[in-house]
């Protein structure tokens, strides 16, 4: 059975750093690069095209898009593929509730949910560090992403992980835990 992880949160909350302990962890976790159509920061994106965005849908091989900070992200079905091939576990990063009712519902995988929360503040601090230039619209994206959360009481987490108080690694620890007790690795 395939598998992959899913980290919802709000901007700035730990998913890059998160996936990056994972990583290091066990190398069968690797980062789900999304496919990005835009500007703006390339690194941890396959960059391409509205072209490509247009075939994509008109095959029916897009999961899910959102539109955000002027850009489209996509989490496609060839990537997915791909991202999942000889064993790989995936780590998928969400920012919005829509994003994982579909990943979950139109890609077969065993998929290990985990919400990472950080206060409002955290993300104001952390995203200039990251180099984030529109710290602004990542704290709308924040508000969004508490209203999201509130609009769906009934989502369902195999793990919460409060950023603010868990180092990344121990949140690695513990997703693997989760990922291994769930679904044996061979």
């Amino acid at each position: 059975m395939r598998r992959g992880i899913l980290l919802y949160g709000p901007p700035a909350a730990g998913k890059d750093t998160i996936t990056a302990a994972l990583s290091e962890l066990d190398e069968r976790y690797v980062p789900f690069t999304r496919l990005k159509i835009g500007t703006g920061k390339t690194q941890g994106y396959r960059m391409g095209t509205p072209e490509q965005l247009a075939a994509l849908e008109a095959r029916g091989e897009v999961i899910y898009r959102n539109d955000r900070y002027g850009n489209v992200y996509v989490v496609d079905r060839p990537g997915l593929d791909q991202a999942m091939e000889g064993g790989r576990t995936p780590v998928v990063h969400l920012g919005q509730m829509a994003g994982m009712e579909q990943v979950t519902a139109l890609f077969p995988a065993h998929w290990v949910r985990v919400l990472l929360w950080c206060s409002k503040e955290t993300t104001a601090r952390r995203s200039p560090q990251r180099g984030d230039t529109d710290t602004a619209a990542r704290l709308a994206a924040w508000d969004a992403t508490r209203a999201d959360l509130v609009n769906h009481p009934q989502a369902h987490w195999e793990l919460r992980v409060d950023t603010d108080v868990t180092a990344p690694r121990e949140a690695a620890q513990k997703i693997d835990d989760i990922v291994c007790a769930t679904s044996p690795r061979s």
